[in-house]
């Protein structure tokens, strides 16, 4: 065979090869994307349904050339759904790398602890990256934690989360109590939690606060504590003003200045450490405690002690001006 028909037989090979040289090299340029961008893939989306978003959305100049790259170069993973985070100028093989991974961005919505159900309720619903419509939870359902969540996904779901995350952290505080405690249920020890988680700013102070209501509960005397007392007002949220002689004086399934033993239920949404603090409260005498200015309290064991707390505490508030 001369070298003109040795050439022939061998030009369409290599064209093939110089082709397929090219579009390699292609693959691995960068992109179009003059900035770093998020890009979503809709659950259940084909590849080439991919292909032609991302070239919609200026990721890419052409949805068949990253269909064939992804087959020529792509492995077998497949594309995983959710948001992604693609770099400006990213190539197609980049692209398609990220879009295989795990690296979906995840956002957060925290919930603190104490936030009343009502509060929940708003801070979901003012999400826009959220869908749907919720109702407002029972109050006490919610555990207060950081909960992270996809772009587009029901506000349905991160709410069942949420309480999930607290049925399973009820039970397993439950499960762990001190023997000879207050409370005869997991529900009563919610609802308790609740009144604690109000009552002090301190973390310090949990099992504290936790071992005098549970000794008032024991002693059949009333709680007074005033959180119960503007919950049936306003929900959980913040009163904004002293409370009224009137509302103290209130009968209703809440107020525990009217009435003895636990409220009808919880008042806000407790944090674990006040749930375990129920559940293992301080060995205390203490029946009594007044704010110490400090966002903590002074604990008495007497009445006596007490109004002496209390004198002294008045006293230094008048010093100041706020009385």
């Amino acid at each position: 065979m001369n070298r003109r028909a040795r050439w022939l037989l061998l030009a369409p090979f290599a064209l093939v090869a110089l082709v397929a040289v090219v579009f390699a090299a292609n693959w691995f340029m960068p992109a179009p994307l003059e900035e770093e961008r998020s890009f979503i893939v809709p659950d259940g989306a084909s590849l080439t349904t991919i292909a032609g978003k991302l070239e919609k959305e200026g990721f890419i100049d052409s949805a068949s050339r990253f269909l064939i790259g992804a087959k020529l170069f792509g492995g077998s993973r497949p594309i995983k759904a959710g948001e992604f985070l693609v770099p400006a100028h990213g190539s197609g093989n980049e692209i398609l790398t990220i879009l295989q991974g795990d690296e979906v961005i995840r956002r957060f919505v925290t919930i603190p602890e104490g936030m009343p159900s009502i509060m929940v309720h708003e801070r979901l619903m003012a999400q826009p990256m959220l869908t749907g419509d919720i109702p407002i939870p029972a109050e006490g359902s919610v555990l207060p934690e950081s909960y992270d969540f996809e772009r587009g996904e029901s506000r349905e779901a991160v709410l069942r989360r949420m309480q999930t995350a607290m049925t399973r952290t009820l039970a397993e505080a439950w499960a762990k109590r001190a023997p000879g405690i207050a409370v005869g249920t997991p529900r009563e020890a919610l609802v308790l939690a609740s009144i604690v988680e109000k009552e002090t700013g301190k973390p310090s102070e949990r099992r504290m606060v936790a071992g005098l209501y549970s000794n008032r509960l024991k002693k059949n005397m009333l709680l007074q504590a005033d959180p119960t007392i503007i919950y049936p007002i306003t929900q959980g949220k913040p009163l904004g003003r002293r409370i009224r002689q009137s509302e103290i004086q209130a009968i209703n399934g809440y107020n525990t200045y009217t009435m003895t033993g636990l409220p009808q239920g919880p008042i806000t949404n407790p944090g674990k450490a006040s749930i375990e603090a129920v559940l293992n409260p301080a060995k205390t005498g203490a029946l009594y405690m007044v704010a110490d200015g400090t966002g903590g309290h002074q604990f008495s064991t007497t009445l006596e002690q007490h109004n002496a707390a209390v004198e002294k505490w008045f006293a230094i508030r008048r010093a100041r001006g706020e009385m």
